[in-house]
């Protein structure tokens, strides 16, 4: 991001920060949130969050504005994480591993091989321990999961290795999110996993600095990681959800009616973007073969079984004993 565009943020930080700070009455007259996306402007994500813009706008007469800064602009995933917890952004949305260095047992949400499918992560948010964990987000670090989406199962992508099964990931450089549940993940596969920001991945690919990544369908085509690899490894290992993140400061400091049109244009938006994202997700593995992906059904098993192994004893203590379990049945 250039000088100026952080400089503008920042003063558009401030002027929120205003907004804020003003009488009751005067901030019912304007009620302005800032949202920053790490996804391409394509991805079912981005879109959630311009629609949900949209809508507000609209039901508030103009009163409510929420802009959305996509692709990056405002910096890493964490840099948003750590404006929306300052508040100098309202809304983010990440990974709920990213998510666990701010409260370690949250990454337990997005654990490979924990759900069976996406109706059963959904489950999550109305449980016990969601619940819980939600409310010691907000005591311990003024945020709130405003809703979980679903952003896909996660794949493997090569650049020049062909891969269908564990073994051949042996010293294999896989670029992971810079989370310590994934480099476990690829620990157990026995590669060498490479924590890069997102908005950096296609130049490591193209530069191979990195073998290759794993992420859902959607973010693979919206971010055109096709381009800089040849193989598309149908491992899904992990159903991956995406947490909406919000200032809990900036939610109590909302009109009554902003926050009641906000809040139904969130849920609207949320049904739509994981029914767009699933759409997608059932016709792109022909999309990206068509357009020279070749596709690989590896040994499942072979990348299952030693995770299982592994990961959910490494990090029962940070979870919490017995959590795993307890989502899983759900």
């Amino acid at each position: 991001m250039t000088t100026f565009k952080r400089r503008t943020f920042l003063a558009g930080t401030a002027a929120a920060a205003g907004v804020l700070a003003m009488p009751s009455v005067l901030r019912a007259q304007a009620t302005v949130m800032r949202w920053g996306e790490m996804l391409p402007t394509s991805h079912p994500q981005v879109m959630m969050a311009e629609r949900i813009a949209a809508t507000a706008k609209e039901k508030s007469g103009g009163r409510m504005e929420i802009q959305v800064f996509p692709a990056g602009q405002l910096g890493s995933g964490k840099d948003m994480m750590d404006s929306v917890v300052s508040g100098g952004l309202t809304l983010t949305t990440d990974g709920a591993a990213s998510l666990g260095t701010l409260l370690p047992q949250l990454s337990v949400i997005e654990a490979p091989y924990l759900w069976r499918d996406a109706a059963h992560m959904a489950k999550v948010a109305g449980s016990d321990v969601f619940k819980t964990m939600n409310d010691e987000l907000v005591a311990k670090r003024g945020l709130r999961m405003m809703a979980v989406t679903y952003y896909g199962k996660r794949h493997l992508t090569t650049g020049t290795r062909e891969v269908r099964s564990a073994a051949d990931m042996a010293g294999f450089k896989l670029r992971v999110p810079p989370v310590d549940t994934f480099l476990a993940m690829a620990e157990s596969w026995g590669a060498k996993g490479t924590p890069i920001n997102f908005n950096e991945l296609y130049l490591a690919l193209s530069q191979g600095a990195v073998d290759g990544q794993e992420n859902p369908l959607p973010t693979i085509a919206s971010a055109k990681l096709n381009e800089v690899q040849k193989y598309l490894v149908l491992t899904g290992h992990i159903i991956t959800p995406r947490l909406v993140i919000a200032n809990e400061a900036a939610l109590a400091a909302m009109d009554p009616a902003d926050r009641a049109i906000f809040d139904e244009a969130l849920a609207e938006a949320v049904t739509w973007q994981d029914a767009e994202l699933s759409s997608q997700e059932a016709n792109l593995v022909k999309t990206l073969a068509d357009g020279g992906m070749t596709v690989i059904e590896p040994d499942v098993a072979s990348f299952r079984d030693p995770v299982l192994a592994k990961v959910p004893a490494m990090f029962e203590d940070k979870w919490g004993k017995g959590t795993w379990d307890a989502l899983a049945a759900l």
